[in-house]
């Protein structure tokens, strides 16, 4: 088994959708082929990754938790149902390692890159546009920005602070998001209109 890469960004592996070609390695890692797993990790490390980065803000811990997801993950492999698709069980048990670290340490900052929303725009326009509208002075700078969406995401409970990183940082869709964090999508929706609310109001002394 790999290591889990050394940076966060933008994951280079299929979009979770596109990854469908997956179930033959799965039913081979099943049967205890660590070779298939190996392949597994390999095509969703970076995502994992980045989940586990986006909510510590720790290029160390993330590693450590990554790698502590893909771990319980094998070991629980024989309990995979097929039910939901595989990337979708491997985040749900990278959230809960993140969650229960995170209850454990909760004085560990929490950073979302300007860069990783700027490149998900396409998917889901929302907080990138609610950043700009909060933005008249063009003259703020980048750092400023960073600092003060950093601030704001502190504030956010984890619950909320998780989906904000898995559908504007992450682009996953709300049905996903709602597996993984073990609701519905309607609930999903509605604590991302109120994370985008409440860091929107926090922004808000950017307009003076």
């Amino acid at each position: 088994m790999k290591e889990p890469p050394a940076t966060p960004g933008q994951p280079s592996d299929p979009p979770p959708g596109a990854a469908q070609d997956d179930r033959p390695l799965v039913a081979r890692a099943k049967s205890g082929d660590l070779g298939a797993y190996d392949q597994l990790v390999q095509l969703y490390q970076q995502r994992i990754y980045g989940l586990c980065y986006h909510l510590t803000s720790n290029h160390e811990d993330a590693n450590d938790l990554a790698q502590d997801a893909f771990i319980k993950a094998w070991k629980a492999l024989g309990n995979f149902k097929g039910d939901s698709s595989f990337y979708t069980w491997i985040y749900r048990v990278a959230y809960n390692t993140c969650l229960n670290h995170l209850k454990t340490r909760r004085h560990r900052t929490h950073h979302v890159s300007l860069n990783d929303l700027d490149q998900n725009a396409e998917h889901d326009p929302g907080l990138v546009e609610l950043i700009s509208q909060n933005t008249p002075r063009r003259e703020a700078s980048l750092a400023e920005l960073q600092k003060s969406l950093n601030d704001a995401m502190l504030k956010l409970s984890e619950e909320h602070r998780t989906v904000v990183v898995l559908h504007d940082v992450q682009g996953l869709p709300h049905d996903e998001i709602a597996k993984i964090m073990g609701c519905n999508p309607g609930t999903v929706r509605s604590r991302l209109f109120y994370a985008r609310q409440q860091l929107q109001a926090w922004l808000s002394d950017l307009r003076k």
